[in-house]
């Protein structure tokens, strides 16, 4: 289809294979051929009776009374033939009664089958558009499910969600327009066939100007084209920066770094504006084009019919003949640029979404095989050396195979090829039975913890509890507000990482399957947890014994219980075996544990002595603790009624704002606009309608001349002076025009980037606590759909309230002009439409805003399902996906649906209303027969005709403004929430704070959200300059909350922190956390070069820069990189092993070196070689700086000064290693867990 077709046909085609792919709805097979005869009808009830017949009407030879008869004309439903007949009778004195009611009867019948074969056209048109949305988007999801990894690298979430959002939004109109293609040039050419008959071959002079302004509509378009299309690349850049700002919000916090990221936002959106206002002006030129278009076209056909023969005399029934035809004409001509302009935009979507490249689908994976087994090469498309070169392996169902080596070796490589997430070069893999996956970053869907672990299997209650237990959730449950019923936000926000993982290895067990592959999924929980989880889940004796489990690990504790251990390096196999074979070996294996595994022998003394007690010791206390709350706490709920937990949901309903919208929202984007811009824009509009009534009069008293001078010779100067005075208002409407959508567009882009600025610094002032509580989409869908309303669709639709409005304006003063008692019909009719008004706009707006609030969750699950997309796969959930996006999608489809039919009501009831005026004012006329001029008849019906359906034009755009100004009042909703301290105060620290880096906790104590309980209750300590000082406890003990502390992500609820004589309390943010460094738990990167990674803000040289990559030991990594410094990093970083991106974070916290350094578990995805090389780096580069270290493996801390042991929020040991161990407190019964025994500490 795209080699062969011509371009031109390529649009329809796609869109017509679209439809009939969703033609599987058969509807839509049905819709197609009824839309077609609904179009049809209505055309030939609103072209043809008004034309056909218009020349009987003429040859019956009314000739001069015919004068206004079809005045001020505007749609192509104006003056038709039982109008003719209605006038004819008017001024006939001998025809019947019953003749004139008759015509009047006819022409309220034309009137109504013609409104109701429209309306019904449209609906089944928005129906059809709405269907290819579904489809769209349902296509859009589909195909994100089954993308390959290297597809998936090429379009970023940002970029699909838009795919989603704007584009989708547009085939929806494209479909509604798709019928004016043929059913323009059908109307063009019965108009110019009319007019011929009409005035002759003068009319080829207006034809001639038609065609001269074709061109330039064709040249509008094309630079509409590529303006929209860089439009386009800037709306997916910003969106694409804008979610990856909030989804790595609280590292730009940490860092400061949100002014860096501002910036880069505003350059983008500088440069969006820039294209829109060009855009602006194209449209206003091509508006210009449109408006001067009847007015020249008339005058060129005038003075040519007036001028090549003296005998061609122009009265009222030839010139409003020809005047009512050339604004049929107008519509058509309107109409297509705007259909082709639509078709445009559409077009590069097309590509993008619809022939994108066949993503490649992941194979299936289950093959029919005795064993499982990997074999042959397999290769992974990257361009880094994180490929796997020929692996082969074979693993004996039943066994639990370790994958150990170093960084970037290709162990997360391997997992995501048996889970068929690589490209597969040469060999195959055979996995026989189903498949369970933990992946090294937990992904935590945005459900409840129950949900999260059932993950869409049958329930079962004995083995719910009995995997609970095994993963050690059960005291999580215990702090958790709702026990396992608490909705878990966006990523697990309210999990900690110890938590979530053991969400995720949860949900693995809970499944049930065959094969387990898990990725490192004891990195990130406590040692004696670690070591829990190995006994009761994964070891010989654990849940899974009978299971094919591959373990990728970094502790090499486990290694000796495994019954098979491959050690990979440089992506390939360098040895296997069973642990004892391997240290026979004295291979590179061996080595590594000699060199790191100098408590290796401890442990397996312990393991064959069977540490059942000291594990049991530990959890007896914790326990112990846990059954007195839980006691206490049943007490508490026997006493109070169960009620809805405070703090169980997470993420709040989105409010949906209901009545009226406030006025203030209509001030509050004309002032964003500046009020000198509205003055003028108003002045230019009332100008243009000025112009158009003036130039209607004029042409009545040019047509009256041609009774004045009946039989006499016409002047030759006043020939003149009618066809100049004709022309200058003609063109000084365009003129107007052109100055008042001019001036329209440069105010809106001012509007738009003022709107967006606001929101933008608004929310990034916002506190950590707003984004815990918001869904990420949320947000995304005021920066993607708001935002795209306020620059996009709320200028077009005041352009065109303020014309409908004026508009109503002038017609109303033409026709009182006429005929002053048509003012008593219009009362009553004017009541009865402020009702419709009242009703519909509430009833529009309010579904309206359900659309908006329901579309939210679409892009919400969509980032969420692709961002857990290997393990959706690797556990086959597709299907259930799938199933799950079409009902949140169903769910819009109703509000849009409902939406849709409403528009149809108001419709239909206001043209049924306008058809009933025009009866009234045909009776009128019938009665009052004998004082009645034929011409004024003409205006009153005709004029009655157009107040109808410009009226209902109105009541449309009304409504379309009061629901898209919603967008500034959501866009507003933002900008007033409440902001975090000012990033700086006037009380600045002294130069080079903190000089000595002593930290004093007094009595601190801080809650995450008001309504919740205190996390830490009161701490009191101090931490002398330069000490090291470790921080463990349990999960959820409050070790993360305190580094949140220190940065003041957390405000303090009581106490104070005071670091080097200064409380922090007192100065901006940014002048605290610009002085205080982290290395944070999860390696977040954002897309750009890895030098915008290091250091936004260019603050530092490139020998800088190098040198503390080399202390990260990436130095030779980054030199062998093409392009070095500028390498680019794709989004989130996934072109970097976790490892690497975990040392990246490192060289940071080394580029910035300041006095105090927090370490948050920040060894926990690294193989213990780097470990070593991150805790040898850290002890020289920041010997002289204080460093709080919170610790996993109690290894890393045991060379601190002190250990600070956190329970519950609460400081319950706080010593040097040695005391502790000496004391048999918490901690030493972590070490023996852990199997550190004070000889160790010692040799340390």
């Amino acid at each position: 289809l795209r080699t062969h077709a011509p371009k031109a046909l390529l649009e329809p085609a796609l869109i017509m294979v679209l439809l009939v792919q969703d033609a599987r709805r058969s509807c839509l097979r049905r819709d197609s051929g009824v839309l077609f005869c609904f179009w049809i009808l209505s055309l030939l009830c609103g072209i043809l009776p008004f034309q056909s017949l218009v020349r009987r009407a003429l040859q019956v030879g009314f000739h001069r009374k015919l004068r206004a008869s079809t005045w001020s004309c505007s749609a192509p439903k104006e003056t038709s033939f039982p109008a003719r007949l209605l006038i004819a009778f008017v001024s006939d004195e001998d025809a019947f009664a019953w003749q004139g009611y008759l015509y009047a009867i006819l022409l309220f019948l034309t009137a109504v089958i013609q409104s109701l074969c429209l309306q019904q056209h449209f609906s089944l048109c928005f129906q059809l558009g709405i269907n290819v949305r579904a489809s769209l988007i349902a296509a859009i999801y589909k195909k994100s499910l089954t993308m390959s990894g290297a597809t998936r690298k090429e379009s970023t979430v940002g970029e699909t969600v838009n795919l989603m959002s704007a584009d989708a939004q547009r085939f929806m109109d494209m479909a509604n327009f798709i019928h004016q293609l043929w059913s323009c040039p059908l109307q063009i050419i019965l108009s110019i066939v009319f007019l011929w008959l009409e005035l002759g071959p003068s009319v080829l002079a207006g034809i001639a100007t038609l065609l001269l302004l074709l061109p330039i509509n064709a040249f509008l378009a094309a630079k509409a084209k590529t303006i929209q299309e860089r439009n386009m690349k800037n709306k997916d850049e910003r969106m694409k920066i804008m979610t990856e700002v909030l989804n790595g919000i609280k590292i730009l916090k940490l860092f400061a770094w949100e002014p860096s990221f501002e910036k880069r936002v505003n350059d983008i959106r500088v440069r969006e504006l820039k294209d829109l206002v060009n855009f602006g002006y194209l449209q206003s030129v091509s508006l210009f084009a449109f408006t001067c278009a009847p007015s020249l076209v008339s005058l060129a056909t005038f003075a040519v019919y007036v001028l090549v023969d003296e005998n061609n005399i122009l009265d009222a029934q030839k010139a409003f003949t020809a005047i009512s035809l050339f604004n049929v004409l107008r519509f058509p001509m309107g109409t297509l640029p705007m259909v082709i302009s639509a078709l445009v935009q559409v077009r590069p979507h097309l590509e993008q979404g619809v022939q994108g490249d066949p993503m490649t689908s992941v194979q299936s994976k289950t093959l029919p095989c005795p064993t499982q087994e990997l074999m042959g090469g397999l290769a992974v498309l990257l361009p880094q050396p994180s490929c796997l070169c020929s692996v082969t392996l074979d693993i004996t169902p039943g066994s639990l195979v370790a994958v150990v080596g170093p960084v970037g070796s290709g162990k997360s490589s391997l997992v995501s090829a048996m889970l068929g997430e690589m490209e597969n070069i040469k060999g195959h893999i055979n996995i026989q039975g189903s498949l369970a996956y933990v992946p090294q970053q937990a992904w935590i869907q945005n459900a409840t913890l129950k949900d999260n672990i059932i993950f869409g299997s049958e329930v079962d209650e004995a083995r719910y509890q009995q995997v609970l237990k095994a993963c050690a959730l059960l005291p999580d449950l215990e702090l958790l507000p709702a026990g396992d019923q608490t909705e878990i936000g966006e990523k697990g926000i309210n999990l900690s990482g110890g938590q979530k993982q053991r969400v995720s290895l949860a949900r693995a067990v809970y499944s049930d399957a065959d094969i387990y592959v898990l990725d490192d999924p004891l990195s990130a929980v406590d040692a004696h947890v670690g070591k829990y989880l190995f006994e009761h889940v994964l070891g010989p004796k654990g849940l899974l014994q009978k299971k094919t489990r591959i373990l990728v690990t970094h502790s090499i504790s486990f290694l000796p219980q495994v019954d098979n251990i491959v050690v990979l390096a440089g992506g390939a196999v360098s040895e296997h075996g069973s642990y004892s074979t391997l240290l026979a070996n004295k291979g590179a294996f061996s080595q590594f544990l000699n060199l790191y595994g100098n408590q290796e022998e401890n442990v397996s003394e312990e393991n064959t002595a069977g540490t059942g007690n000291t594990v049991g010791q530990w959890q007896l206390e914790w326990l112990w603790v846990l059954s007195k709350r839980s006691t206490s706490s049943q007490k508490k709920a026997q006493e109070e009624p169960p009620k809805k937990l405070k703090g169980q949901k997470l993420i709040e309903k989105e409010a949906v704002e209901t009545g009226r919208v406030k006025f203030s929202m209509y001030v509050r984007y004309l002032r964003a606009v500046g009020w000198c811009f509205t003055f003028w824009v108003a002045m230019g509009y009332i100008a243009q309608y000025v112009a158009s009534v003036g130039s209607n009069l004029w042409l009545s008293e040019w047509t009256d001349d041609s009774v004045r001078y009946q039989n006499q010779s016409y002047p030759a100067h006043l020939q003149d002076l009618r066809i100049g005075v004709y022309g200058a208002l003609g063109i000084s409407q365009g003129i107007f025009l052109l100055f008042a959508t001019m001036l329209s567009a440069r105010g809106a882009m001012r509007a738009s980037r003022v709107l967006h600025q606001l929101l933008l610094s608004n929310i990034l002032h916002a506190p950590m606590s707003f984004f815990d509580t918001t869904p990420v989409g949320r947000i995304i869908n005021r920066f993607a759909k708001d935002i795209f309303t306020v620059d996009e669709t709320i200028p077009s639709t005041f352009r065109t309230w303020i014309s409908c409005f004026m508009g109503i304006i002038s017609t109303l003063i033409v026709i009182c002009l006429a005929t002053p008692f048509f003012a008593v019909v219009i009362i009553p009719l004017s009541i009865f439409y402020y009702f419709v008004l009242r009703f519909y706009v509430a009833t529009s707006r309010q579904l309206r805003r359900l659309d908006s609030v329901t579309r939210s969750p679409i892009y919400s699950h969509f980032g969420e399902t692709v961002s857990g997309l290997s393990v959706i796969r690797a556990y086959g959930h597709q299907e259930r996906f799938l199933k799950k996006n079409e009902i949140t999608m169903d769910i819009n489809q109703k509000s849009v649906y409902s939406w849709i039919i409403s528009n149809r009501w108001l419709a239909i009831r206001l043209e049924f209303v306008g058809s009933l005026v025009v009866f009234f004012s045909a009776l009128l006329a019938v009665i009052a027969k004998g004082t009645l001029q034929g011409g004024i008849v003409g205006l009153s019906v005709s004029s009655a005709l157009n107040v109808t359906q410009t009226l209902n034009w109105l009541v449309r755009t009304s409504s379309e403004l009061e629901t898209n100004i919603v967008a500034v009042e959501r866009v507003h909703e933002y900008v007033i929430v409440k902001n975090e301290a000012p990033w700086v105060t006037k009380t600045r620290p002294p130069r080079g704070w903190p000089s000595r880096g002593e930290i004093q906790f007094i009595d601190y104590k801080v809650r995450y959200r008001p309504e919740l309980d205190l996390v830490l209750q009161g701490i009191t300590c101090n931490i002398g300059s330069t000490e090291k000082v470790g921080v463990v406890g349990r999960t959820g003990a409050g070790k993360s909350s305190l580094t949140n502390c220190l940065f003041r992500l957390l405000e303090a609820a009581g106490g104070k922190i005071i670091i080097d004589d200064v409380d922090i309390a007192t100065i901006g943010l940014h002048d605290l956390r610009n002085n205080l460094t982290i290395i944070p738990q999860d390696p977040v990167l954002f897309t750009g070069t890895l030098r915008m990674n290091l250091d936004p803000f260019d603050q530092y040289s490139d020998e800088e820069v190098w040198k503390a990559l080399e202390l990260a030991h990436l130095k030779t990594y980054v030199q062998g990189l093409p392009e070095r410094l500028l390498h680019h990093v794709s989004e989130a970083g996934e072109n970097l092993s976790v490892g690497q991106r975990q040392l990246v974070c490192l060289a940071r916290a080394l580029l910035r070196k300041a006095k105090i350094l927090i370490l948050d578990e920040a060894t926990a995805a690294v193989d213990l070689e780097t470990d070593h090389l991150i805790q040898t780096t850290i002890r020289s580069a920041f010997a002289d700086c204080t460093v709080l270290t919170i610790a996993h493996r109690l290894n890393t801390i045991m060379d601190s000064n002190r250990v600070m042991v956190l329970h519950a929020g609460q400081i319950v040991e706080f010593d040097s290693p040695e005391e502790l161990l000496r004391k048999e407190g918490i901690f030493s019964a972590m070490a023996k867990d852990a199997g550190i025994t004070a000889a160790d500490t010692t040799a340390l």
